[in-house]
């Protein structure tokens, strides 16, 4: 097996992080977003049949081929219908994506847009009218879908097993983002609960570069 990214002893317990070598792809999930992207190299997010983001765009916006809106107005139509962030990837020793842009001109751009229409938003709320306060909300759940998908492509999705005496007690796989917020606390609350009257174990804990 693969070396652990984190150790430590927790209430008599090992607790060893490791990086999940078949972690399921986030677009896979139940998504409120569709992500689309274009690349010559890189198949990325969702399956659409768009060969380009005017084509989506025109699409999204009920304009046909024959019109000649710009870009910026097109989007301007689009985003009557639906919610649109654009998703910038950077390619540099490994991707990054997100929906704010990077400071790298050379090896980052845009590379396609996250968005969910206006109808499918009201109907996953259950409401008649997108208001801005849920329009805000769903722009937060496209944000964290797509760093979801990113930390999936930079390979932070981990594992934990939990072992006492050498022996595996427990485990689980699949945790997307910093091991730190998510995968560790799950580890140490699988970690069955000591005597209250035994003194307090001594932990001892290593961070693996």
């Amino acid at each position: 097996m693969q070396d652990p990214v984190y150790e430590e002893v927790h209430q008599g317990h090992t607790i060893k992080i490791y990086h999940d070598p078949d972690a399921e792809d986030p677009r896979e999930w139940c998504n409120l977003g569709t992500l689309i992207c274009w690349h010559r190299r890189y198949r990325l997010g969702d399956s659409h049949q768009y060969d380009s983001p005017e084509a989506f765009l025109r699409d999204l916006a009920g304009v046909s081929d024959q019109s000649d809106l710009s870009m910026d107005r097109l989007r301007d139509r689009a985003e009557r219908k639906a919610i649109i962030l654009p998703v910038f990837l950077y390619d540099h020793s490994g991707l990054a994506m997100n929906t704010v842009g990077f400071h790298c001109p050379w090896d980052s751009g845009q590379v396609g847009y996250v968005y969910v229409t206006l109808e499918a938003v009201r109907k996953e709320f259950g409401v008649k009218r997108v208001t801005k306060a849920l329009r805000e909300q769903a722009v937060d759940i496209l944000r964290g879908e797509t760093a979801d998908y990113d930390s999936y492509l930079g390979g932070r999705v981990y594992g934990y097993i939990v072992e006492q005496g050498g022996e595996e007690i427990d485990a689980c796989w699949g945790f997307v983002g910093a091991y730190e917020t998510h995968c560790l606390p799950e580890a140490r609350n699988a970690v069955p609960r000591s005597d209250p009257h035994a003194p307090p174990a001594t932990g001892a804990l290593t961070a693996y570069p």
